[in-house]
């Protein structure tokens, strides 16, 4: 993915930050946390998990297990069909719901 500027960086920055507004409204220990772990274990951060979505899919499978895919989902919700369309954002959630 090509996240120098255009459509990509704003899907980037815009995925990436619904991201964190959905874990912390659910709960900021838990946020506080899944950003610790993926600094302690990958050295990244939410923001650079949109090239590494592994990261952070194991992370949100073992903090929240079953309740994982209530987040994906919620995220969608909150991002829109037409953006979840985009192939860029398609692809990340692919890796996510894997």
């Amino acid at each position: 993915m090509d996240c120098v500027g255009g459509f990509d960086e704003q899907h980037r920055v815009a995925l990436m930050s619904c991201i964190e507004v959905v874990i912390m409204r659910r709960n900021s220990a838990d946020f506080h946390l899944i950003q610790a772990r993926l600094n302690a274990i990958c050295n990244r951060n939410f923001i650079d998990c949109y090239e590494y979505p592994t990261y952070l899919r194991d992370i949100l499978q073992d903090v929240y297990g079953e309740n994982y895919s209530l987040i994906i989902d919620e995220v969608k919700l909150h991002l829109g069909e037409d953006l979840i369309a985009e192939q860029d954002i398609a692809h990340f959630f692919k890796i996510m719901e894997n």
